[in-house]
């Protein structure tokens, strides 16, 4: 059930698409306009040397960070108005009742639109059990969420082109859909903590529906708490990629995380696990790291892990399931990302 929600100021969405058309095309200039500025920044009113490390390291964080900043901007605005329409409720009733291989797919693919955080991750296990979700369908939800990120994917479309953002965001639902069947299969409801299913269950089905000037509110709103929390983040990932891209010699970590080392794919992950980062922080990481002549699939399974395999997460999630299935969720999700990272390693 939906109730309505509006306000005696409200205004019309031709107000915000008035002003929001002129806003648009002043962003595109901009950030047409980046790249040339920043050479101009780095090389004329600084006078670097356009082929020492220093230089091209300048030009790279002076270039990136408003960039970063920008595509982040717009990203999130879009998906914070997209959130009012899937929210964690809505999604938990869609999957409660489902045939569970259904629900696993459907759990992995709302995931992505779906605000979750490391912090939400025990009132949002919660909520799924409660309200009947199985745990595979529960998992495929937790995994989906935070690694198949939406700013991440418009963010590797805008540095990386659309094939390497459709395969980030394939391999990682296929990952979410493979945890999912295989947690569902091996029935470890009762590693579960006790208390979690004595919870009294989800609550009024009434649903407030906001106006669109409450959805565009809530893209503003989502603007400055994301990059709020994350920007100094990012400052650290441009930064590091920044380092990377003018002092790592060419093509150097070709033998360290390229195709011939057998064992670079692994050692992504292992590094990659106890950073936790979040995506717009690793992205000009990895968009150095390939530069530098560093394997597709390895890169991709240190992303993912970064992502989606947190420690603090695994600490969090200790509230509600015994270790052994904590053990079991991260191992899966990473076997999936090792089979990711060797696969795209073989094929590209």
């Amino acid at each position: 059930m939906k109730t309505a929600v509006t306000g005696p100021h409200e205004k019309p969405l031709g107000h915000y698409l008035l002003w929001g058309a002129p806003l648009l095309l002043a962003w595109f200039g901009m950030y047409l306009g980046l790249r040339p500025v920043a050479s101009w920044i780095t090389f004329g009113l600084l006078g670097l040397d356009e082929k020492s490390g220093l230089g091209t390291s300048v030009e790279f964080f002076i270039y990136d960070t408003p960039k970063v900043f920008m595509l982040l901007l717009l990203v999130i605005f879009f998906v914070g108005v997209l959130r009012t329409f899937v929210t964690p409720e809505r999604t938990r009733r869609i999957l409660a009742g489902r045939r569970e291989s259904v629900a696993v797919v459907l759990a992995a693919i709302l995931g992505i639109p779906t605000p979750f955080c490391t912090c939400s991750a025990v009132p949002l296990f919660i909520g799924f059990v409660t309200a009947g979700v199985p745990l595979g369908v529960t998992f495929a939800f937790l995994v989906a969420s935070p690694m198949v990120n939406e700013v991440a994917i418009v963010m590797l479309f805008g540095l990386f082109g659309w094939k390497v953002a459709l395969l980030y965001g394939v391999t990682g639902l296929i990952i979410a859909i493979f945890a999912g069947i295989v947690i569902g299969r091996l029935k470890m409801e009762k590693h579960v903590e006790e208390w979690v299913f004595s919870v009294g269950g989800p609550g009024s089905d009434t649903e407030e529906q906001p106006s669109w000037s409450g959805r565009i509110r809530a893209g503003v709103e989502a603007v400055k708490e994301i990059i709020g929390k994350v920007w100094p983040y990012i400052i650290l990932g441009i930064g590091a990629g920044a380092g990377i891209h003018g002092y790592v010699p060419e093509n150097f970590l070709a033998g360290i995380m390229g195709k011939s080392a057998w064992w670079a794919v692994p050692l992504a992950v292992v590094i990659g696990v106890p950073l936790y980062s979040n995506a717009a922080g690793v992205i000009p990481v990895v968009q150095a790291l390939m530069g530098k002549g560093a394997a597709l699939g390895t890169v991709l399974a240190f992303m993912m892990a970064t992502i989606g395999l947190s420690f603090p997460e695994a600490v969090i999630l200790r509230k509600v399931l015994k270790p052994r299935l904590i053990i079991v969720f991260f191992g899966t999700v990473a076997l999936g990302i090792l089979i990711v990272g060797y696969l795209f390693n073989l094929v590209f």
